[in-house]
């Protein structure tokens, strides 16, 4: 069983910076693509960020691009979100999720593509 545990959350005030960190239990960390996810206050919860087996490959939810930055470093078994400028609306509970290799993906923005979560970590942005 894959065991995803997520860190680094907290408060931070607007335009401030957070770097969240998810440690991974799996032999072989690489063969799993791996994504971010959140969930704001009386909202679902939506897609951030995901980054290839090989890190070579990165895509982000519009609204994030150039503020967000997804990396991993496969000799740690972590994936790592830095997220930078942040803004009041990019408060909520963040997710890290495993999609493992050997299973044909459709859409990696869809979080039902992925087969192992964290319990997610809080951000709280003030304004």
């Amino acid at each position: 069983q894959v065991q995803l545990v997520e860190s680094g959350g907290g408060l931070v005030q607007a335009g401030g910076s957070l770097r969240l960190s998810c440690a991974v239990s799996v032999r072989t960390f690489s063969i799993y693509t791996m994504g971010w996810f959140r969930r704001a206050p009386g909202k679902e919860r939506e897609f951030v960020a995901y980054i290839s087996w090989s890190g070579g490959n990165t895509y982000y939810a519009d609204s994030l691009k150039g503020r967000f930055t997804i990396s991993r470093d496969n000799a740690k078994n972590t994936v790592y979100l830095q997220m930078n400028s942040l803004k009041s609306e990019d408060t909520g509970v963040y997710y890290c999720a495993a999609k493992f290799l050997g299973s044909r993906a459709i859409d990696l923005m869809n979080q039902a593509e992925y087969d192992y979560w964290g319990q997610g970590t809080q951000v709280t942005v003030s304004s």
